[in-house]
């Protein structure tokens, strides 16, 4: 156990200090001949572990599809238009709002040939590609396949090909912080899941299934032992049971269905629909119409192995606690299960340890200081309203996943201001509870509200009352990822467009960007104008597909006082590295730095990035003077909104001075 613990906390806490301008696909190549006009290509693509790439057949408005280009095709062969694919998973993108198809540890694709010119030598590929963790990547590969010796290789560009045959893609190069914006929001996953299990193994404390069993317990460890240290010694094992029984359940959970399997779950019509119909019988039963128990014989099993004594008879006591306070427990670990396995990795194991960590730790502490149960509140009617508050809870999370189902199908039966309605009702009824206003099936009668049911009633009444404004557009930060997003809504715009219009004027070159914000497109005439306006630049790294861009300027630019710096004292240059814009031919250059042939808009500010600034993941932002120079360190994927208004304040600042 204390393994455990130590390897989970290492885990939490690890950060890497070491990074590289980025493609998390590694590619083997090969080429066959089939007949004397037939060709085959195969590619094998081994993705790094939490990356996800996308098929030629991913919708359009979400992450950017895999393309083929073949390049010197013209008069030489023909071929389908697209290759062949393994299979793909597929789930639904809450920002972008539509499916996207993936794959996540390895793809391959496979395209037939037919050569028309008999005297053709080589095929020419360049693959085009996008991967997505935290941030997102655009990716260019070139291949040549001989088809006099049938062999492939990978190149920088093909026009370097013939002068560096045996050229390889080493654009490896230093880029700190995208690596630790990525490892630092992972981190910041798996302890949001621990602190949330943590909580709901609390509240499991405090139900009637559970809290009347912990001074029995820690009596009977403390009558059976012949000594105090022995009364000590078996609570902190009948704690630590509990700990693995539940760990082991996460464990399980990880194992069985894997890191993506409840993901891609998560985001099915069909589990979703179910997954609501179960919480809502969960939160009937929270809330007094029937009692959800596991088989009795299950429990008197288990309650014959515990007589045995010593450590499996403790140990067994600890498994009779997991089946007994099922009716109370169960709702909570099914929830927090499948919240933990639909982030993949090792979350469910580190749900179940927050969990069983606040089951477990009343039981080994009593069992150490016996005297403090005389402290502890009786049993009584309190322990029921817990329950009732629960089911509430339950019911209110329900239909968060029967919105899921609604926007994957957008079919916009249930849009925003429809969802909050409900919220708004269930949270209502709930203050209304607490005020004592009505009495479920188990509760006794409220003759007076104690000081601590009160606060929680005033408590509960202030979120519902919060709630009220989004029904005419607020944003409500505060549930974020909850409700349907402010474009899934009868009113996109607020209430008579309350959420405000255009900009009735823009500078030449410029236009409205996200959260009203003047935004140019170009670097140079952006430079030009910030220098004519004498303010900072924030430079702005970003793409069309890349969700986390979205998730900065709607949750972090879209805050009071970052939008008001962000529209008064920089000017904004967004520059998106896969704008699929071909270049005049003019402009068009193989770039210096990676070999490869810069033919589009995109491709043009994806070199400016790995060559200036040494990365190539977005979103990726850098204050600069108007010479071009650093004001301060760049940073990446910057959710809390304070860090980030922080680095943009040192920024301004050191333009000022």
């Amino acid at each position: 156990m204390k393994k455990l613990l130590s390897f989970l906390l290492l885990l939490l806490a690890f950060f890497s200090a070491s990074a590289q301008v980025q493609d998390p696909v590694k590619w083997k190549s090969k080429i066959e001949k089939i007949s004397d006009t037939e060709y085959k290509i195969t590619l094998n693509g081994t993705i790094e572990e939490g990356w996800h790439m996308y098929s030629q057949n991913t919708p359009e408005g979400g992450a950017l599809a895999t393309e083929f280009n073949y390049k010197n095709a013209d008069g030489n062969y023909t071929f389908s238009p697209k290759a062949t694919e393994s299979e793909y998973k597929k789930a639904y993108n809450d920002i972008f709002e539509l499916d996207e198809y993936f794959w996540a540890d390895n793809v391959e694709f496979t395209h037939n040939l037919t050569i028309t010119n008999p005297d053709l030598k080589e095929v020419q590929l360049n693959l085009f590609y996008q991967t997505c963790i935290d941030v997102c990547i655009s990716n260019d590969k070139f291949f040549l396949f001989d088809l006099k010796n049938l062999s492939s290789k990978e190149v920088k560009n093909f026009e370097a090909a013939s002068t560096s045959p045996d050229s390889k893609d080493d654009t490896q190069i230093d880029n700190t912080n995208e690596e630790k914006s990525v490892k630092k929001s992972e981190t910041r996953g798996l302890w949001t899941i621990f602190f949330l299990s943590f909580l709901g193994g609390f509240a499991a404390l405090l139900t009637p299934c559970v809290f009347p069993m912990l001074p029995m317990t820690v009596s009977f460890f403390t009558k059976q032992s012949k000594s105090k240290a022995k009364g000590v010694k078996n609570g902190l094992i009948y704690g630590l049971s509990i700990i693995v029984i539940y760990v082991v359940l996460g464990l399980a959970v990880t194992k069985i269905f894997g890191a993506d399997a409840l993901n891609e779950l998560s985001t099915s019509v069909w589990f979703n629909v179910i997954f609501f119909a179960i919480l809502v019988v969960f939160a009937s039963s929270f809330l007094g119409a029937f009692e959800i128990m596991l088989p009795n014989s299950w429990a008197n099993k288990v309650d014959k192995q515990a007589d045995r004594g010593g450590l499996i008879g403790i140990f067994f006591m600890a498994l009779a606690l997991a089946i007994v306070s099922f009716s109370c427990t169960g709702p909570i670990v099914g929830t927090l299960l499948v919240e933990a396995a639909s982030k993949g990795g090792i979350a469910p194991l580190v749900g179940m340890f927050g969990f069983s960590l606040a089951l477990a730790l009343p039981f080994m502490l009593f069992a150490m200081f016996p005297g403090w149960l005389n402290t502890m509140p009786r049993s009584g009617g309190w322990m029921n309203t817990v329950k009732v508050s629960l089911g509430f809870l339950e019911l209110a999370l329900a239909f968060k996943f029967l919105s899921n189902a609604d926007l994957v199908l957008q079919s916009h039966y249930l849009e925003r201001e429809l969802f909050l309605t409900i919220w708004i009702v269930i949270f209502g009824a709930w203050a209304m509870y607490l005020f004592g206003k009505f009495l479920l099936p188990h509760d006794s009668k409220v003759e007076k509200l104690s000081v601590g049911r009160l606060f929680f009633a005033l408590l509960v009444s202030i979120f519902t009352i919060y709630l009220i404004p989004g029904l005419w557009g607020a944003p409500l930060k505060l549930i974020s990822g909850f409700p349907p997003p402010l474009t899934y809504a009868e009113s996109p715009y607020g209430v008579g467009n309350s959420r405000g219009g255009s900009i009735s004027e823009l500078p030449v070159g410029a236009k409205e960007g996200p959260n009203g914000i003047v935004a140019f497109l170009d670097y140079d005439k952006g430079m030009a104008y910030a220098k004519e306006q004498n303010k900072p630049v924030l430079l702005d790294f970003t793409g069309h597909a890349c969700v986390n861009c979205r998730k900065m300027e709607e949750h972090v630019w879209s805050e009071i006082d970052v939008l008001a710096k962000l529209q008064n004292d920089v000017v904004l240059i967004s520059l998106y590295v896969d704008d699929k814009a071909p270049l005049p031919e003019s402009e068009q250059y193989v770039s210096k730095t990676t070999g490869k042939k810069i033919e589009t808009i995109g491709n043009k500010w994806s070199d400016f990035q790995i060559e200036k600034y040494q990365a190539n993941a977005q979103p990726y932002y850098i204050i600069l003077d108007n010479e071009g120079n650093n004001l301060n360190e760049p940073v990446g994927y910057t959710p809390d909104k304070d860090e980030y208004l922080t680095w943009l304040t040192e920024g301004i600042t050191k333009y000022k001075n």
